[in-house]
Parts: C-alpha cells; sequence; structure tokens
C-alpha cells in the first residue's frame, strides 16, 4: 500500500446550493493553481457532499489535514483555525463537524490525530439551482490566496 500524500484538503458542499458550492470550488481552483504538488504527490484534494464518520479514515498517515467549507457564520471573508476533538451535536448526526471528525479518529485510533485546521469562506445563499452569488466569489478568491500562501510558507 501506497504512502497518501502527507496533506490532505477535504472540501465539502452541494455544486447545486449556491454558495454551499464553495467547498468544491476552493478545489478545482487549488487543482488549477497547485496542479503539480497534486501530481507530486505532495497534496491530495477530496471533496464530498458533507463529512461522515468515514473521513476519519482519510486522516492516516497525514502531516495534516484541512477542512474546507462555506459558513453562514464566518465573517467574511474567511476564517482559518485550528481544529480540536469534540463530541459536538453533529457527532450523532448523519453530516458531522471537522471537531466531531477527530472525535471519530480518537474513538478509532491509538495515536493524535494530524495537525487538523477548518477554512471556512462565508457564504450568503444556499438556495437550490442558484449559482455562487458575487460575494462568494470574491471570498472563494481570497481563500484561495490565503491557502497558496499558506502553503508555500509550509514548504509545499
Amino acid at each position: 500500500m501506497s504512502q497518501p500524500p502527507p496533506v490532505l484538503v477535504l472540501a465539502v458542499g452541494n455544486p447545486s446550493r449556491g454558495d454551499d458550492a464553495l467547498g468544491p470550488e476552493f478545489l478545482a481552483r487549488l487543482e488549477q493553481r497547485l496542479g503539480p504538488a497534486v501530481r507530486g504527490g505532495q497534496l491530495e484534494l477530496l471533496t464530498d457532499f458533507q463529512l461522515q464518520v468515514e473521513h476519519a479514515l482519510d486522516l492516516r498517515e497525514r502531516e495534516q489535514v484541512v477542512f474546507v467549507d462555506a459558513s453562514l457564520k464566518t465573517p467574511a471573508p474567511f476564517s482559518f483555525a485550528r481544529v480540536r476533538s469534540a463530541a459536538d451535536d453533529s457527532f450523532t448526526s448523519h453530516a458531522l463537524s471537522p471537531s466531531a471528525v477527530l472525535e471519530a479518529w480518537a474513538r478509532v485510533e491509538s495515536k493524535p490525530a494530524p495537525p487538523c485546521f477548518a477554512l471556512a469562506i462565508a457564504g450568503e445563499q444556499f438556495e437550490l439551482g442558484e449559482p455562487l452569488s458575487s460575494a462568494a466569489r470574491r471570498h472563494l478568491q481570497q481563500a484561495v490566496d490565503f491557502f497558496c500562501a499558506w502553503w508555500e510558507r509550509r514548504g509545499g
């Protein structure tokens, strides 16, 4: 079995629900900007509609993980913060928070999780069939620029 890339970016969202597409759109833009790192095995980009308990297994053998999602609660344009393990209300639901994914990790693994971060991109409209709002597009570009600078600072 081959070693997974050291850094995982796990983005969630529904491309059919307006600004909820920010996570998948973020990955599409990272693929364009950081394609050599992806193809070279330093960075993995993974997307899903929502976080599930099974995503805890995607943390195995990683040096760092970044969860990306749209948010109505995040101040514009985005926030970037360390994620800590917590059995929050999402732990018993069908969709987990990044903290609950780390809690699931703690229940199945005997070693600490890799450092994990949440990149929440401010969104405004999440209606079915809507495109990304103009504000979300601006926030997305700022988040991508931030991540690429973060990637370079960490030696990516």
